[in-house]
């Protein structure tokens, strides 16, 4: 497979080439489109200005003259007519291709014009500028000492640009090199935080998750690296949770248990009188109980955690839902001398019936197992335009407030702190928490030692 720092350097030259090519293909198109005819004009004019030069000055040495020319800068070539052949003369290096015809150069003489650089056939590249060839001139006649003649002109383009060649070639082979190594840099610093990432992850995967990562970019991959980090900490938190949580499970199960084996095998010694017995029965009962509880939320917090029990969303009176669970508590609320005062506007909400009753059951048990006796229980239901709120206040022994962060974990109890006899299971308030989040809706605990406490959930008002 290849490696993102191949794929990035191949993209990288594939871009340099590709754009060399285009930006080739446009000076191309531009020089055919307007240089081409400049550059013809051009050479015309400079050959006009010579051969008017040379009828000027009757005096002047035609040959030094023209071999002086040629030392600036041209080539050129020389015809003068004669009856019998025309004779031809060179000054400068010599074309590498003499192409003219002899028609073109006879039209010459009889005083035409010939724009050899204009009407050069069209060639693709731009390369056509620098053919050295004898078509590839501008040709004027002019008249010397009783003689016609015929010159052809072009720039002598290896004398004129050999150091700027040399130059451009050392530009072009600097920056590309430059280029290159920027780029293998620029790739190398992009890869490796990706490489740490790799490494990073591999640790993760093997349980390692103490990871650190040097980097401090404020670009994606700054943010990356960061949301990786969180991720390993919530990793961590999650591990550790699930390890306290087997730790957890396990005490809880095992203490019901060994009330009911040690309880048992007392019965089974025998010798016991029948108070005893009823004692002892009545413990291995009140456990057998706690387990059974203890299982069943345990697989009800299991399935709302993994979302394994999909909502079943109905339309519904959550006031007579409340009401029904009160009827179920009556029994409770008599026993311990409580009060209820329920205050339940009429409200139809859309939501899992049978979640959100065992969400007001679990509310409700803690409401009366924690509550002093002779006191009140406060229930109010209203809605607002787009929620329903549910309060539930108890005048109960109240929760510190340095366990109120924490209520909502699994097993955590606060029960060493109170005064009662009843031990929960620490997972009632973890289950309410959890079906309220797949509700969209919210819960807030508001509560003081010996004055109560205060329990609002806020759900959204949806229709069907």
């Amino acid at each position: 497979m290849r490696s993102l720092y191949g794929k990035f350097l191949l993209f990288a030259v594939a871009t340099m080439v590709g754009s060399a090519i285009i930006a080739f293909l446009i000076i191309n198109t531009y020089y055919h489109q307007f240089l081409k005819v400049e550059n013809d004009a051009k050479n015309m004019h400079i050959l006009e200005q010579i051969a008017t030069y040379v009828e000027a000055n009757a005096d002047i040495n035609l040959n030094d003259y023209l071999t002086t020319q040629a030392n600036v800068g041209y080539k050129l070539l020389l015809v003068e007519k004669k009856l019998d052949k025309n004779a031809m003369r060179t000054f400068g290096e010599p074309f590498r291709l003499f192409n003219l015809d002899f028609r073109t150069i006879e039209q010459v003489l009889d005083g035409a014009e010939y724009h050899g650089m204009r009407d050069l056939p069209r060639e693709t590249f731009v390369t056509g500028f620098f053919s050295d060839e004898l078509a590839n001139t501008v040709g004027t006649s002019f008249q010397h000492n009783g003689s016609t003649y015929a010159l052809f002109l072009r720039p002598n383009i290896k004398m004129l640009f050999r150091e700027v060649h040399y130059l451009l070639g050392g530009l072009f082979i600097g920056m590309a090199t430059i280029s290159l190594i920027a780029m293998l840099f620029g790739a190398h610093k992009l890869i490796q935080p990706l490489l740490q990432l790799t490494e990073a992850t591999k640790k993760v995967s093997a349980g390692k998750f103490g990871v650190s990562l040097p980097i401090r970019s404020k670009d994606e991959i700054g943010e990356l690296a960061q949301s990786f980090t969180d991720m390993a900490k919530e990793l961590h938190r999650a591990d550790q949770v699930q390890k306290q949580f087997i730790t957890d499970v396990s005490h809880d199960l095992q203490t019901p248990l060994q009330q009911i084996k040690g309880y048992t095998n007392l019965i089974k010694k025998g010798n016991l009188t029948k108070k005893e017995s009823a004692e002892y029965l009545t413990i291995i009962e009140t456990e057998t109980e706690r387990l059974s509880n203890l299982s069943r939320q345990l697989l009800l917090l299991t399935s709302l955690t993994q979302q394994t029990k999909q909502l079943t969303i109905t339309s519904f009176r959550i006031d007579e839902q409340i009401k029904q669970v009160l009827r179920r508590f009556r029994w409770q609320l008599e026993q311990n001398h409580l009060s209820i005062r329920a205050k339940l506007e009429p409200i139809v909400i859309c939501g899992d019936e049978a979640q959100l009753e065992q969400l007001w059951e679990n509310l409700l048990s803690n409401a009366i197992k924690y509550s002093t006796e002779g006191k009140n229980i406060l229930i109010q239901l209203h809605r607002s335009p787009n929620h329903v709120k549910v309060m539930i206040q108890d005048e109960g022994i109240g929760i510190p407030k340095e366990h109120l962060p924490y209520i909502y974990e699994r097993f955590y109890r606060v029960d060493s702190t109170r005064s009662t006899e009843i031990k929960g299971t620490g997972l009632g308030l973890a289950i309410v928490k959890r079906i309220v989040q797949l509700h969209e809706g919210n819960i807030t605990i508001e509560s003081s030692v010996n004055q109560g406490s205060k329990v609002t959930v806020t759900l959204p008002f949806k229709k069907m």
